[in-house]
């Protein structure tokens, strides 16, 4: 497979793999999915959610990944040209369960950790809810900065282990936070969940064409950027080493 954009573009660096849909799924096509391989052997993979037209995944994340392991994939739910955007719930969870049967069928890996940010954390949460009975869905979900909204009205019940990072209460506006905001710990999104907030915040992510975020420094330079992949690295290897607890920090 070839490099899918031009080069110097955000997705520099990553090939795409077609990802087909089941003859019953609700979508038209199931596009594509953006790899980078890690140089190391493994047949761990990571499924980064993206369904934003105006950013991309940050280039350290993806580093940080392959540096340790995992293939890095992202699931592409944007509108390709010519397409129409596919809001519809089930129509993006048909194109998140191919991508994840493509990565175990055709890929031939053993642990899929799917990870979303933002407002694309809901989706996450809600498919991996959607996907606990029955298989087919990731063995982690890593949720960052997560826009819940009024989406998660009910509570979820994932069943595989969960990791919510997100800045201390005022970090991400730098303002204190509304006492009419719904408390994160309101949230239920299952019995395997661990919350981290983060007294640095979660600043330093880049966009797609490599700038600085809310810091103006180079990716990786931040303490709270360190903080954020030092945490994540923790969880994760108490994870792998089925170690995990729920707590609430």
């Amino acid at each position: 497979m070839g490099l899918i954009t031009e080069r110097g573009s955000a997705a520099d660096g990553y090939e795409a793999v077609p990802v087909p849909l089941a003859s019953d799924e609700a979508a038209e096509s199931g596009g594509v999915m953006l790899r980078r391989r890690s140089a190391l052997p493994t047949r761990r993979s990571v499924l980064c959610l993206h369904t934003r037209p105006d950013t991309f995944v940050p280039e350290d994340l993806a580093g940080w990944y392959t540096e340790r392991g995992f293939h890095f994939y992202v699931a592409d739910l944007r509108p390709q040209d010519g397409q129409r955007a596919d809001r519809s719930r089930a129509g993006r969870f048909a194109r998140l369960d191919a991508a994840c049967r493509c990565l175990r069928e055709a890929e031939g890996h053993d642990m899929i950790i799917l990870a979303a940010d933002s407002a694309d954390a809901a989706t996450a949460a809600q498919w991996c809810d959607e996907r606990r009975e029955g298989g087919g869905g990731p063995d982690a979900l890593i949720l960052s900065s997560p826009v819940f909204g009024r989406r998660l009205r009910r509570g979820l019940d994932i069943g595989c282990p969960v990791l919510v990072l997100s800045a201390a209460d005022g970090q991400a506006s730098g303002r204190p936070r509304s006492r009419r905001s719904k408390d994160r710990r309101a949230i239920k999104l299952g019995p395997h969940v661990t919350w981290l907030r983060l007294d640095a915040g979660l600043d330093g992510q880049t966009d797609g064409a490599g700038q600085a975020g809310h810091g103006g420094q180079a990716p990786g330079r931040n303490a709270d950027r360190r903080q954020f992949f030092d945490e994540m690295g923790r969880w994760l290897g108490a994870y792998m080493y089925g170690g995990v607890r729920d707590q609430l920090l």
